[in-house]
């Protein structure tokens, strides 16, 4: 069952254990991960107190949710998907943003 959270005007709701962010951990071959898909942030093998105590970690996820906000769903994911074709995951301006967004206050 997802926890819901609000964060200034960013509402979100974790959801432990999700099957989605193992694919992705195996897939960026990490141990931990943290995933965003629309407002909730899914977790693999991170508890969700674990994840809101790393605040540039959760920093990065919530700018990944405004993204979402701003684009759109599936246009997001479609521009997402796109960007890490073009560019790769580390080098996608969506990730460069939300790597920026960690150190903010």
């Amino acid at each position: 069952m997802p926890v819901e959270n609000n964060n200034g005007d960013t509402r979100y709701k974790i959801r432990q254990n999700s099957w989605l962010a193992k694919m992705a951990a195996w897939k960026l071959k990490t141990r931990s991960v943290a995933f965003v898909l629309g407002s909730t942030i899914h977790l693999h093998n991170v508890s969700p107190a674990e994840f809101l105590e790393n605040k540039s970690w959760l920093r990065h996820e919530l700018c990944h949710i405004r993204q979402f906000e701003q684009h759109g769903f599936f246009i997001f994911i479609a521009k997402y998907i796109w960007e890490s074709i073009r560019h790769g995951y580390y080098n996608n301006k969506y990730e460069a943003e939300a790597r920026r967004a960690e150190n903010e206050e």
